[in-house]
């Protein structure tokens, strides 16, 4: 990769608050401005958001001048579905290494309890009876579009193709949850869901898309959430001048797609196209963080990647830190940069699938 050298300066994150739990009360916008962020000298706002319906303009935007930045801060909104903040980083990288700036804020956030419900056929009004109500958070985060189906129903197609078992899931998501159990006790701090393990009853619950020999459960699928993470993004330049202390430097990034129904292993393809793209091999990996949309997905991705399970979601994962749709993109590099950090550690790469087919993955090397 060529071109100027951008790197990480800071994360700041919320805690990922469960579905309608600690922090329904606010907007993606206001979780999104709670992620503060220095002023002075910040040229952009780069920022993921899965559901912006009902938010108002240009949700970047509000995010961050109700963070106090300053009038003149560029702001966009991404959406890619749950890639929206990874590619917000990514944009953002971009910008800096071909010098259109010097420092961004790039994030994501989401509330999917505030989420609005759409009356589709009201911009003309019901004519007789019954109407239409939609939940926009099955209609524009959690249903595939081109097969007419939620996404868990891929997920279960995941299973299958690649032989991975009930049990198997199921023991993932336990394992989730202790290594998040784990390192917020000692390393990071409290979010919602995490407390929440009870093994049995997980080992118990019914399939959630396919009740006949269906291995994909809620408690194997990531909760619906609220939360919003950013990352400051500065140029070489910009951290001599100004003195700013680095975290990590952005080596690579890589996007993939297929078909829509394979999004579960898309990750599969975008993290080899980053590891090359950063001019690397998959043995300079020290450790991956794996978007858990579903378990299923970390385990399948895994599996074609040839990866050790100890040296991926070392942290915990999605299924048990939840995932805001809008924001797991960059919390996941978020926790990756901290992770390389506590661990002394060179090279990670963190791989995100999203709805449609594609995925995204970045490289960042510790500094």
């Amino acid at each position: 990769m060529s071109g100027r050298e951008v790197y990480i300066s800071a994360v700041f994150r919320t805690p990922i608050g469960g579905f309608s739990r600690s922090l329904a009360s606010l907007s993606s916008t206001q979780l999104g401005s709670i992620s503060k962020v220095p002023v002075d000298a910040v040229e952009e706002v780069v920022f993921g958001c899965a559901l912006p319906a009902n938010l108002g303009q240009n949700p970047a935007r509000q995010a961050a001048l109700g963070a106090g930045l300053k009038d003149e801060t560029i702001a966009t909104t991404i959406n890619k579905v749950c890639d929206s903040a990874m590619k917000a980083v990514i944009i953002g990288a971009q910008s800096l290494m071909l010098g259109s700036n010097d420092i961004i804020i790039a994030g994501g956030m989401e509330s999917m309890a505030n989420t609005s419900y759409y009356l589709p056929k009201q911009r003309f009004g019901s004519m007789y009876g019954s109407t239409e109500v939609v939940d926009g958070v099955v209609k524009d985060g959690l249903y595939d579009v081109y097969n007419d189906y939620l996404l868990g129903v891929a997920a279960e197609e995941c299973a299958t193709e690649y032989n991975i078992t009930r049990e198997q899931q199921d023991n993932y998501a336990i394992e989730s949850y202790k290594r998040a159990q784990a390192a917020h006790a000692s390393v990071i701090g409290q979010d919602d869901e995490m407390s929440k393990l009870n093994a049995e009853k997980l080992h118990a619950v019914r399939p959630a898309f396919q009740p006949t020999h269906g291995t994909v459960t809620a408690r194997t699928s990531s909760p619906l959430s609220e939360g919003a993470t950013v990352i400051v993004l500065v140029s070489k330049e910009a951290a001599d001048k100004y003195n700013i202390p680095l975290l990590a430097k952005i080596k690579g990034w890589g996007d993939a797609a297929q078909k829509p129904a394979r999004f579960t292993t898309t990750p599969a393809l975008s993290i080899p196209k980053v590891i090359q793209h950063a001019g690397l091999t998959p043995q300079d990996i020290d450790y991956y963080e794996m978007n858990e949309t579903f378990s299923v997905v970390a385990c399948a991705n895994s599996k074609i990647l040839n990866l050790n399970p100890e040296h991926v979601n070392i942290w915990g994962g999605a299924v048990a830190i939840i995932h805001p749709l809008g924001c797991s993109g960059v919390r996941i590099i978020a926790t990756l940069s901290s992770i390389l950090k506590h661990k002394e550690a060179r090279y990670g790469a963190a791989g995100i699938c999203n709805g449609g087919g594609g995925a995204s993955a970045v490289v960042i090397e510790r500094v």
